[in-house]
């Protein structure tokens, strides 16, 4: 079932399924290595047939832009103006590509801009954001006075997260729907990259565990994404992006994610009988790989805005 933005807040960004692993039919514990794409699959001889029901379930695991900023926010970090792009050349912004990946880009910054309550800026953020969804064709979906109503008023911050991501995730329905996916995907690859930044530039400051951690296991969401935009290989310009992206790729070759599978427990939520999985995530990630995904991050976050 295709889970909604909105729905994910407070999931973790990487929903890669434990059932994407093998397990052992008897229930026992088993550490199960690193998880890999093949390569081969990508060869220039071999073209790329991706379902549309695989992309939906590809991209609907990447993003929670607000979940992200929550993570950020819980560090005590402050909030920082000059982490966030820049919204004074939306007009220097002429084809759909360059178009959809900085949407994305704002539309993580305006998960930040949320949860840190900077009403001002939001509506900069947000105004730039109607103006690319209007190029997009998909500014119906963009309750731009709504959500500017909302923003002036600090005690509606829920209900101005809720409409914000939920209008992300109706552009990206109806972009699927409409066999737009390639827009969508871009949108998905702006998100994810501002997502990072944002993160990798928290952690700089005060290198926190669960922060670390999220930003290594960020290795699965990341083969999952090349996926997505090697399926358009023959634009010229995804063969840039993807370029740019294989760089943050292999520095995260150095990271070793390790799976223990537990034994599955019953618990009463409720009054409802749930499912509980017991299994462990291990992440092996050294200072000097840290900061090597911190710096190509940002020189490859830079890059893309300006592509």
């Amino acid at each position: 079932m295709r889970k909604n933005w909105y729905k994910i807040v407070f999931i973790s960004i990487v929903g890669i399924s434990l059932a994407q692993m093998s397990c052992t039919g008897d229930g026992s514990k088993k550490k199960l290595d690193d998880i890999e794409i093949p390569e081969d699959i990508f060869g220039d001889d071999k073209p790329l047939l991706i379902s549309q029901e695989a992309m939906e379930d590809i991209i609907d695991n990447i993003s929670s832009p607000v979940e992200m900023a929550a993570l950020l926010k819980s560090t005590g970090v402050p909030f920082s103006q000059k982490l966030l792009a820049s919204t004074d050349n939306i007009d220097d912004l002429n084809t759909n590509f360059k178009q959809a990946l900085n949407l994305g880009i704002l539309g993580c910054d305006l998960g930040y801009l949320n949860m840190y309550e900077k009403t001002g800026s939001v509506i900069n953020n947000m105004t730039a954001i109607h103006s690319l969804a209007n190029e997009l064709r998909i500014g119906q979906f963009f309750d731009f006075s709504t959500i500017k109503r909302l923003a002036t008023n600090n005690e509606n911050l829920d209900s101005l997260m809720y409409i914000s991501v939920s209008s992300f995730n109706n552009m990206d329905l109806y972009l699927r729907q409409s066999n737009r996916s390639n827009i969508s995907s871009l949108i998905v690859t702006g998100m994810w990259i501002e997502g990072m930044y944002l993160a990798t530039q928290v952690v700089k400051e005060k290198p926190k565990k669960d922060v670390i951690e999220r930003i290594a296991d960020q290795k699965l969401v990341l083969n999952d994404l090349i996926l997505i935009l090697k399926n358009y290989k023959g634009d010229s310009k995804f063969v840039d992006l993807v370029i740019e992206i294989e760089k943050i790729k292999r520095e995260y070759d150095a990271v070793k994610i390790t799976y223990e599978m537990g034994e599955p427990e019953a618990k009463e939520v409720d009054g409802m009988l749930i499912i509980v999985q017991n299994d462990k995530q291990y992440i092996d990630i050294s200072d000097e790989t840290l900061t090597s995904i911190i710096n190509t991050i940002q020189d490859v976050r830079n890059k893309i805005i300006n592509l």
